[in-house]
């Protein structure tokens, strides 16, 4: 067998692979992980199988039981290094940056304060790096919306522990006006995404307009899952919901 036709042979497999990956990353991102993964086996740098591999593994993590710390580490853990290898082969393409961005920032939330801060600056560097790159990036839009909200979160006490502890100086241009625009153009953009929704009722509820949060939470019982975490979201958005209407 030529050299020739074992490219094109080689070529063809991993065609096939990442079809079947793109078409099972939605509901059953384990599957599509695998996909991706037999890709990487023959090329460590296609950047496509390891942005799509990292986002499918933080899919798995995202949709598995609260009390899944170790496992749900290990998955921020192997997405992050997909991640930064598609970012290396391709600085400035939006889908590297925003899965880069995405492990890092949902690796960081169940940490503790200092490991947040540290993070906080990367993520909120990769997520405006996306936008740059595809302005019309719903979930770029939604990481750096997140990120204000996650900022805003903080006590003052804890903002300033993290600034004179941990260097915190991008904590200061974080705002809940940036989280409702960044999170409202995420909505715009792609209206029926369940989580787009559930966070901008989170800000709304944060910032004390339950009737705004109400709207939006009670939209989301109409949409349908998208993705494996999707039925995680939708029962965090049942739970808000009831806590409203308990009031």
């Amino acid at each position: 067998m030529t050299l020739l036709l074992l490219v094109m042979l080689q070529a063809t497999q991993t065609d096939s692979l990442l079809q079947e990956g793109r078409r099972l990353a939605a509901l059953r991102p384990a599957e599509a992980a695998v996909r991706f993964e037999r890709v990487l086996l023959s090329d460590s740098t296609q950047v496509e199988a390891n942005w799509r591999g990292a986002i499918a593994l933080i899919d798995r993590a995202e949709a598995l039981p609260a009390d899944s710390g170790r496992v749900r580490d290990s998955l921020f853990a192997v997405a992050e290094r997909y991640a930064r290898r598609a970012v290396r082969e391709r600085p400035d393409a939006a889908e590297p940056l925003f899965a880069l961005g995405l492990a890092r920032g949902q690796g960081a939330l169940h940490r503790g304060i200092g490991e947040r801060v540290r993070v906080a600056g990367e993520v909120r560097d990769l997520a405006l790096r996306a936008i740059a790159a595809d302005s019309t990036h719903d979930g770029a839009h939604h990481l750096l919306g997140r990120w204000h909200y996650e900022i805003m979160r903080l006590s003052g006490f804890e903002r300033l522990i993290a600034r004179t502890l941990f260097g915190g100086r991008s904590l200061g241009q974080a705002s809940w006006e940036a989280a409702e625009r960044e999170l409202r153009t995420a909505v715009a953009l792609d209206s029926t995404r369940i989580y787009h929704r559930l966070d901008l009722a989170r800000v709304f509820l944060a910032t004390h307009r339950p009737d705004s949060a109400r709207v939006y939470l009670e939209r989301i019982a109409s949409l349908p899952n998208r993705v494996a975490a999707d039925t995680t979201y939708r029962r965090e958005a049942e739970v808000l919901l009831a806590n409203q209407r308990g009031r």
